[in-house]
C-alpha cells in the first residue's frame, strides 16, 4: 500500500450539530489510510462521546479541549502532527463527494500549489447551489489608500447554470471550509495567525502565500458542501453565538487592519460586519418571514436592525457572550486538554 501523501485535519466552526454528518461523509469518501486528525473543542456529551467511540474504531487522532476554540487555534495544534506532504483542512459541519481528496492532491501536483480549494456548495448538497469557486483577493493603493478587493465567484449560482465555467485555475482565494495545503507553506510562513479569532483568517493566510511566491488554485472537479444553518441544535447557540460576537470579531479586523496596513473604515470590513449581521438573523429564522409578511420589508428591516443592535450586539454581547469569553479563558489558562485517542 502506498504511503500516505495527505492528513486531514477536521476543525470546529459554528456548529456541532452537522459534525456526525460532515464525519461520515469523510470517512465514505476517503482512503481508509489517510491519516486523520479530529480536532474537538468543547463539543456537546453526545458527540463527545461519538468522537471517541469512532476514533477508537477507526483509528484516528482526537484532540478535545474542555473550551471552545478558535479556527485557526484548532488547525495550529493539528500541525505538529502533521506527517505527511499535504495537510488539509475540513471544517466540522462540510460535507465532502467522492474524489474529493484524490483531485485536490492531483491539482497540487500537476501545479505545484502551495493551496488548493475545491468548488464550495452550500446548504443541502442535493440543491447544487454554489457557496463560491474561489474569489478574487488584491490590496489596492489608490492615491495612497490602501482597500482590500474581495469579489467572490458564482456565489449563490445553480451550479447547472455555469458548470461549463469551472475549470481548473490560478485563483487568489480559497477558503477554509476545506483547504489543501502543501506542509513546506508553514515552514516558509510559520503557523496560522491565532489573533485572528474568527474573521479574515482564509484572506490572510492567500495573501501570505501569494507574497511568499506560493500558488493558489480552484479545482472543482472536487466538490464539497458547506452545511450552513438553519436548523440549529439548542446545543449549537453557544458555540455560534461566540464565533459572530463583536467580542471575536473586532480584534480579528483590527488585527487583519494593523497586519495589512489597512484602515478601519475599509469597504470590506464593513461588508464582514453586514454578512455576520444577516448570518446571525437567521437564528430567528420562520419568525422573520411572519415579521415580514405582517409588517413588509421596511418592517421587517426595522425589526432586524432592533435584534442587531438591542439584543445581539448588547443584550446577549454584555451577558452570554462575556460569560463565554470568561470560561474560555480559564480553560486556555489552565490548558485543559483531555487525552488523545489513539
Amino acid at each position: 500500500m502506498a504511503e500516505a501523501i495527505a492528513t486531514i485535519v477536521v476543525t470546529p466552526r459554528e456548529q456541532f450539530s452537522k459534525a456526525r454528518t460532515s464525519l461520515e461523509s469523510i470517512l465514505a469518501h476517503t482512503a481508509p489510510d489517510v491519516p486523520l486528525i479530529y480536532v474537538d473543542g468543547n463539543s456537546p456529551p453526545a458527540l463527545a462521546r461519538y468522537l471517541k467511540d469512532q476514533s477508537a474504531q477507526r483509528g484516528f487522532t482526537l484532540i478535545r479541549t474542555a473550551h471552545f476554540l478558535a479556527a485557526n487555534e484548532a488547525r495550529n495544534m493539528a500541525l505538529p502532527r502533521v506527517h505527511t506532504k499535504y495537510v488539509v483542512f475540513v471544517d466540522n459541519d462540510v460535507s465532502v463527494e467522492a474524489g474529493w481528496l484524490e483531485r485536490l492532491i492531483s491539482c497540487a501536483e500537476q501545479t505545484g500549489a502551495w493551496a488548493v480549494g475545491p468548488l464550495y456548495l452550500i446548504d443541502d448538497p442535493a440543491k447544487r447551489i454554489i457557496h463560491t469557486a474561489g474569489a478574487e483577493l488584491r490590496i489596492i493603493d489608490e492615491g495612497g489608500r490602501r482597500r482590500l478587493h474581495e469579489r467572490h465567484r458564482f456565489s449563490y449560482q445553480p451550479l447547472a447554470k455555469v458548470q461549463a465555467q469551472l475549470v481548473r485555475q490560478p485563483i487568489d482565494l480559497v477558503e477554509f471550509h476545506c483547504m489543501l495545503v502543501h506542509m513546506d507553506a508553514f515552514s516558509r510562513l510559520g503557523p496560522l495567525d491565532e489573533r485572528l479569532i474568527s474573521f479574515l483568517d482564509h484572506v490572510d493566510f492567500c495573501i501570505d502565500v501569494a507574497e511568499a511566491g506560493g500558488g493558489i488554485y480552484i479545482e472543482p472537479a472536487a466538490v464539497v458542501t458547506h452545511l450552513a444553518p438553519p436548523p440549529y441544535a439548542l446545543s449549537d447557540l453557544p458555540c455560534f453565538l461566540l464565533r459572530w460576537s463583536d467580542a471575536w470579531m473586532e480584534p480579528s479586523i483590527r488585527r487583519f487592519a494593523e497586519k495589512r496596513r489597512l484602515s478601519l473604515t475599509d469597504e470590506d470590513f464593513a461588508a464582514h460586519r453586514q454578512f455576520r449581521d444577516r448570518h446571525r438573523l437567521r437564528l430567528l429564522g420562520r419568525a422573520r418571514g411572519a415579521v415580514r409578511r405582517l409588517t413588509g420589508p421596511r418592517g421587517l428591516a426595522a425589526a432586524d436592525k432592533f435584534v442587531t443592535s438591542v439584543v445581539f450586539d448588547q443584550l446577549i454581547e454584555r451577558t452570554i457572550v462575556r460569560s463565554l469569553e470568561k470560561k474560555r479563558a480559564r480553560g486556555r489558562a489552565w490548558a485543559h486538554t483531555l487525552p488523545v485517542f489513539p
